[in-house]
């Protein structure tokens, strides 16, 4: 909210109006890109040696080198590739030939002003390949580009500025605040999963307040996980009997947890769900390869797993609920195996793993105090996304809205 307060003030453009209403009531002459700046084809970079003057391709800064190609304030458009994706460069550089650098004629258009108006433009659907994007000199010299007054262009350069930063500002107090919630959550995760040697939960001393839950010894086991229960996967599936769309989902190790891209027939998919294992609702999905250790907490929806990369224990939740070893392999307890091409978790690897195994009773609540803390959490993680993409949209708009100028008659 105090964020907004300051972007509405910053909008409320009391001076821009006063000084477009003093120099130029009728609008503003629009000219071709051509008539204010020179468009130029970046070099080959690869003969030059190391320095500190950054080189520039479509995606960004390749490396820095020791020779500059321009020492002037510049804005930069890929030609290929990422074409939307330009950069406004206020220091010396170079630029590989898939990119442009422009030379700006200063006396009509302030550069920043110049890179503000060009992220209006959407590039992209300036595109003339049918393959990989590419945009042309020629295509870009013909872009009508309003050329307010100079002090016009510099009220709505600083506003954009301070928009730009403000909205910076709150990306980073976003991210701070993200960034202490998920130390806090593994602060007491650790504390609440962590037992000692003598099999007797661990007695703290907390200088501010007593808990009688933290002074209470509770009695724990270690168990290994062959002993909590049997490692389990599906059938396997063969390439054959998968396709890019159908009626279930097959999720390999590289689509474990995410989208997956290849799908079986729901006769298959039946079939082997009542012949061979399967998990139950709630069990705890393991990747076996890859990123060791991911999980995923089956939700029953239908949907079919790698055999061998993607695992599960078949536990008796009287005995050893789901969550709480959820909980316990987001410690990363394993001790995978190594020496082939990656490493992997074998069932030997899962079953001999111990982990810590208190009362039922305790698994619940250590299970209640971490479902809290992860909920936030993850509030907070989808939250960020959101609230930056809103902030964007509203910056564009603000933006879009100081760059639409009237042409003069």
């Amino acid at each position: 909210m105090r964020l907004l307060v300051r972007l509405r003030g910053l909008v409320a453009m009391t001076k821009l109006d006063s000084l477009i209403t003093e120099l130029c009531p009728d609008g503003v002459e629009f000219l071709l890109l051509s008539d204010v700046a020179i468009i130029s084809n970046g070099k080959d970079h690869k003969y030059l040696l190391d320095g500190d003057i950054p080189v520039y391709g479509s995606g960004g800064i390749m490396r820095y080198a020791n020779q500059f190609i321009y020492d002037k304030e510049s804005v930069l458009i890929p030609r290929k590739g990422s074409i939307g994706n330009i950069f406004f460069v206020e220091i010396p550089f170079w630029t590989v030939d898939t990119i442009f650098y422009t030379k700006i004629n200063i006396d009509k258009i302030l550069p920043k002003f110049f890179y503000y108006f060009l992220l209006t433009q959407h590039l992209e659907d300036l595109n003339i390949a049918g393959g990989v994007p590419s945009l042309t000199k020629t295509v870009l010299d013909k872009v009508n580009i309003p050329v307010p007054p100079l002090p016009v262009q510099h009220e709505i350069v600083r506003i954009l500025d301070n928009f730009a930063e403000l909205t910076a500002e709150l990306t980073a107090e976003l991210t701070a605040e993200l960034t202490a919630r998920k130390k806090q959550y593994e602060y007491y995760r650790n504390f609440l999963l962590t037992f000692d040697k003598a099999d007797n939960r661990q007695q703290t001393t907390d200088n501010r307040q007593q808990t009688t839950d933290n002074r209470q010894q509770t009695r724990i086991v270690w168990k290994t996980i062959g002993e909590i229960g049997k490692v389990c996967m599906c059938k396997r599936i063969f390439k054959e009997e998968t396709q890019s769309e159908g009626d279930i989902p097959f999720y390999k190790i590289g689509t474990f947890g995410k989208k997956p891209d290849a799908y079986i027939s729901r006769d298959v998919y039946n079939e082997y769900r009542e012949k061979y294992s399967f998990p139950k609702v709630g069990d705890i999905l393991i990747s076996a390869a890859g990123t060791i250790g991911r999980t995923v907490i089956y939700d029953g929806e239908p949907a079919y797993y790698q055999d061998s990369n993607i695992v599960w224990i078949d536990n008796d939740e009287k005995q050893v609920l789901n969550k709480y070893l959820y909980y316990c392999y987001s410690l990363q307890p394993w001790q995978a195996s190594s020496g082939g091409t990656i490493s992997r978790l074998y069932n030997d690897n899962i079953r001999n793993t111990k982990i810590p195994v208190p009362s039922l009773e305790e698994q619940h609540r250590i299970v209640s105090i971490l479902d809290r803390f992860d909920a936030l959490t993850t509030d907070i993680t989808n939250g960020l996304p959101a609230e930056i993409s809103a902030r964007q949209k509203q910056y564009e708009y603000y933006r879009d809205k100081l760059l639409n100028f009237k042409e003069i008659a």
